[in-house]
């Protein structure tokens, strides 16, 4: 399967499609996606961004980064929010290759730090996010996980290894 991924940002023609595929798949008002895609592509800041995962013209995936998705723990933020794949897609890389473009994206717009909240157990941790603790959604009676990606200094790397080599090499 060849599928792109693309920053809204890039090609705004395609918000009111993209606002009504997410509408669709959550449920959240039409309008809050128009208003929050709206301000992505004003070019304010580094938040909001919406990502879409294309093959052949069509919105096979998609997710978005907000200040909060929801939940009571303000202070932890941005967050990537409306992760969604079409079910007859899921399996094939669309979610991974998402989340790897956003995190990096975000890094480059000066964000290392992102935060996540899911019901799911297993799936993130293999594109490096770690669960970091338990938080109540709005409106939700139960506690959701919220899950960190912290992305990495590839010159603070090199940096701390060649430290490392001297010191113990």
């Amino acid at each position: 399967m060849v599928f792109d991924i693309l920053c809204l940002e890039e090609r705004p023609d395609l918000k009111e499609r993209a606002a009504q595929w997410f509408h669709e798949k959550w449920g959240i008002p039409l309008e809050a996606y128009m208003e929050s895609m709206a301000e992505c592509l004003e070019k304010r800041g580094a938040v909001p961004q919406w990502y879409l995962a294309m093959e052949g013209g069509q919105i096979i995936g998609g997710l978005g980064v907000i200040e909060n998705d929801f939940h009571d723990r303000k202070d932890l933020a941005p967050n990537v929010c409306a992760v969604y794949t079409e079910e007859d897609k899921r399996g094939q890389g669309v979610a991974g290759a998402l989340l790897n473009t956003v995190c990096k994206d975000m890094r480059d717009r000066g964000i290392d730090t992102l935060y996540l909240v899911t019901d799911h157990t297993s799936f993130y941790e293999r594109y490096g996010w770690e669960f970091l603790c338990m938080v109540q959604g709005d409106g939700e009676p139960d506690m959701t996980r919220m899950y960190i990606h912290r992305e990495k200094d590839v010159r603070s790397d090199t940096l701390t290894n060649q430290a490392k080599s001297n010191v113990y090499g």
